[in-house]
């Protein structure tokens, strides 16, 4: 069985999450475990970044090391972005 514990907020915090909960057919502690889940540490996010680079290199022979990516522009946004742009491309020849 899990352990719980007490979360201490505003009665306004409280009053807003359990609409929210009850909105969407969950408990209160049901909406904030699903609320917590969804919120990476900051050891997930360097892990994710890590291997985002790592298969940017080995599958798209990116060569920018970690300090270009690091100094330079959101790298990984504008690689989403062209991506976006190759797929909508093919589906616009494709048609």
């Amino acid at each position: 069985m899990a352990q719980h514990t007490t979360i201490q907020v505003s009665k306004e915090a409280r009053d807003h999450l359990a609409q929210v909960a009850k909105d969407r057919g969950l408990t209160l502690g049901q909406l904030v475990e699903q609320l917590a889940a969804e919120q990476p540490t900051a050891e997930q996010i360097a892990e994710r970044v890590a291997a985002t680079r790592k298969a940017l290199r080995e599958r798209m022979g990116c060569t920018l090391t970690d300090e270009e990516f690091d100094n330079g522009p959101d790298v990984l946004a504008n690689v989403y972005a062209m991506a976006a742009e190759k797929a909508h491309a093919r589906r616009g020849h494709a048609a």
